[in-house]
């Protein structure tokens, strides 16, 4: 039976942790990598929901795209959020594993999934790493153009449904043919966007200003199409479980999270 180890090290090679940006914490976060495993299930969040899934699954390893500890912390004590959730884990066996800026800037990453839910062809990194061909974001383009409106639905049909939805800014009968995705919020990208000449960015996590400055913008500036964080990063689950498919023979079952994540649960 395969060990939670030989599942990392999959995981590492498809997606290696010298991507990671600086600031970032990926890698095993509680388990042992010398257990067995039969099960992982594949998420954006390590939270309750997903957490609560593996147990109902009988998971011994989440892979996870977002840290549950991304800041510094001096203890996890149970009767914290986050504490609650690494006890929890401990004591039911289910090792966790996160995978976050160096999935994004790994090739293929998640972005590459993104793009690929949607449809394009991918050409290259929005913002290249200096590591060669890799790097954040992806620069793709669609068989033939369509209409700005068109391509805001195919886009809400590419990706699972959310409570804000997709939406879209721009001129309706555009046409878009070239198109810039970053996975998550990307709107520190906007200028790059821009730069690279394409006809829409898809993203997440849109703040009012930036977008609305760019918009502004004197020069003719990407069409945007406003994601939720979850949905936009959700496509590279499917591709994350297929690393670890390949890596393992068929003998581990692996799921990929279909509970939203999203915080956003009602609309007016």
């Amino acid at each position: 039976m395969p060990v939670i180890s030989d599942v990392l090290t999959a995981l590492e090679a498809a997606y290696p942790p010298a991507l990671a940006e600086s600031w970032d914490a990926v890698g095993l976060v509680c388990g042992d990598p010398a257990e067995p495993v039969e099960r992982v299930l594949v998420c954006v969040d390590p939270v309750e929901a997903t957490v609560a899934e593996a147990e109902e699954i009988g998971a011994q390893l989440i892979v996870a795209h977002h840290p549950l500890l991304l800041r510094g912390v001096h203890g996890v004590p149970a009767d914290t959020a986050k504490g609650s959730l690494v006890h929890r884990l401990i004591r039911g066996r289910i090792a966790l594993y996160c995978a976050h800026t160096n999935a994004d800037s790994a090739d293929p990453g998640v972005s590459d999934a993104l793009a690929e839910a949607i449809g394009l062809r991918v050409l290259r990194p929005l913002s290249p790493h200096p590591s060669g061909n890799t790097g954040l974001g992806r620069i793709g383009e669609l068989p033939e153009a369509e209409p700005f409106s068109a391509f805001v639905g195919r886009v809400g049909r590419a990706l699972p449904a959310t409570t804000p939805g997709v939406l879209g800014a721009g001129d309706p009968d555009r046409p878009i043919r070239t198109v810039a995705v970053s996975g998550g919020a990307g709107d520190s990208y906007l200028a790059t966007a821009a730069e690279a000449g394409v006809d829409a960015y898809v993203t997440a996590d849109l703040r009012h200003h930036p977008a609305g400055e760019h918009l502004a913008s004197l020069e003719t500036v990407p069409a945007l199409v406003g994601l939720t964080h979850w949905a936009s990063e959700w496509p590279w689950c499917g591709q994350a479980s297929a690393v670890i498919r390949a890596a393992v023979a068929g003998n581990v079952d692996t799921h990929v999270s279909t509970r939203c994540t999203d915080p956003w649960t009602i609309r007016a």
